[in-house]
């Protein structure tokens, strides 16, 4: 619980991001950290809350022991701390990096009753994970004894990667199959290293490898690789594809050029940025660009297309603008839908709210779009209207569409899913969601596949149920 009195003592404090000036210039995360003193202090806020939400499916679907790591941070004891972390998530350097961490959104602090700010959960759980690596606390960990049983996982996003961490573990053969060239999945080719470094990465990933999980990339499985292969070589495969295939937006003028799917431009400057590839075949440097979508990817988008050099950025969002304080109708403690800031928007642009987009506009290439403000109403069958006399035209030279994400791409997944083999998990089963519920489903997934194989599992159930 911390210190008793810590959150009557002490108020919430992050540290100190770097300057925009100086973000803009490099690819860099931005984020600094605490020193430990204040580390220990923002620890110490974590009260004696009784019911602690923050770890209920509400807060962190992992179940994450909030509580118990803050104390032993508060009382200086990290080397327990990481290993609490650990108990309940394979990868905290991830989740402590993009998850929107609706743990604290979930904490006892944020109620409206307590008028007061959530602990920094997400800084404190980085913070115990990069003292890990660097003090040498992050050590492979393989089984003592190795089964017959091997196991192939089809994409090396969080949830593939918690999957082969865990059957590995309890000592099974783990091949992980990637088609990219390299191990990560969206984790390194869609989000950008301003948010999350790729070292970050591959240190986790030399774990895995002496934890005995193979990895194999540039290999398209169910083109390079059939399924029968698949099944005639293993005991159990795994679906851990994710949901790119990206929703897109047919309306008059789609077909000119300069409008792009969102995720094959941050694929395009992540590889850029590790030297896998020395030109962009899309570029924002010197561009009116325009990004429909007001998510994390539109955000990322933001955050890219600015640090190439953009000559203006406009994000657009469908919905409107949302509420600076809870509403009514989102009570604590789901997640509260206000209005944010990312650290990308922090950054420059501009952004407008209730537009609806009605068509692009230019000759050959796109020059301009054309949108119309829009009322929302609570009628299901017309959810918004549109605002007479409220057309307008924003320049664009590049459109990037950050629409979302309708499932997986697979062209074989349908068919692949209902042999008696094979079991999904991540994004491609539960649709585009955190990296919080990647790794609860890569956990749950290995935990019914050692089931399967022994009879019992010996590995650990993850406690919550999805909503």
């Amino acid at each position: 619980m911390g210190k008793p009195t810590g959150f009557l003592e002490l108020a919430r404090e992050l540290p100190v991001r770097r300057p925009v000036a100086e973000r803009l210039q490099d690819s860099l995360e931005i984020d600094g950290k605490l020193d430990e003193p204040a580390l220990r202090n923002q620890a110490s806020r974590c009260m004696d809350c009784a019911v602690p939400f923050c770890h209920s499916a509400a807060g962190c679907p992992l179940g994450n022991l909030i509580p118990e790591w803050n104390d032993l941070v508060y009382r200086g004891r990290f080397s327990e701390a990481l290993d609490r972390l650990h108990a309940t998530n394979n990868f905290p350097e991830f989740t402590g990096r993009v998850c929107p961490a609706p743990c604290e959104g979930a904490c006892v602090l944020n109620a409206p009753t307590v008028a007061s700010e959530a602990v920094t959960i997400k800084q404190i759980e980085k913070q115990i994970i990069d003292r890990g690596f660097r003090d040498g606390l992050i050590v492979a960990k393989p089984a003592a004894q190795r089964s017959a049983k091997r196991v192939a996982i089809v994409g090396s996003g969080p949830a593939g990667l918690a999957c082969a961490q865990q059957l590995a573990r309890a000592g099974h053969a783990v091949t992980v199959f990637e088609r990219a060239p390299r191990i990560g999945g969206l984790l390194r080719y869609g989000i950008p290293d301003f948010k999350l470094e790729k070292h970050t990465i591959d240190r986790r990933l030399q774990q895995l490898e002496a934890e005995g999980v193979a990895f194999r990339t540039g290999v398209d499985v169910g083109k390079d690789l059939t399924l029968a292969e698949l099944e005639a070589g293993y005991d159990a495969i795994v679906l851990a594809v994710g949901a790119t295939a990206a929703r897109d937006l047919q309306i008059p003028g789609r077909d000119l050029g300069g409008i792009h799917l969102a995720m094959p431009y941050l694929c395009e400057e992540n590889e850029r940025v590790a030297g896998d590839r020395s030109t962009l075949t899309v570029d924002a440097r010197g561009k009116d660009v325009v990004i429909l979508g007001g998510g994390d990817t539109g955000s990322d988008c933001l955050g890219t297309a600015l640090r190439q050099g953009a000559k203006s950025v406009t994000q657009l969002e469908l919905m409107a603008r949302p509420p600076e304080h809870r509403a009514a109708t989102n009570p604590w403690p789901a997640w509260p839908l206000v209005f944010r800031t990312s650290s990308s928007q922090e950054e420059g642009g501009r952004r407008e709210f209730a537009l609806l987009t009605k068509r692009f506009i230019g000759t050959g290439r796109v020059e301009a779009i054309e949108t119309v403000r829009i009322e929302w109403s609570k009628d299901a069958s017309a959810p918004f209207v549109e605002v007479p006399g409220s057309e307008q035209r924003f320049a664009a030279d590049l459109v990037l569409l950050a629409l979302g994400f309708t499932g997986p791409e697979a062209p074989f997944f349908e068919r692949a899913r209902a042999l008696p083999k094979v079991y999904v998990c991540g994004d491609a089963q539960r649709g585009a969601s955190l990296v919080v519920w990647a790794i609860w489903e890569g956990r749950q997934c290995a935990h019914a596949i050692d089931a399967a194989f022994a009879g019992r599992s010996r590995l650990p159930l993850m406690p919550l149920t999805p909503p």
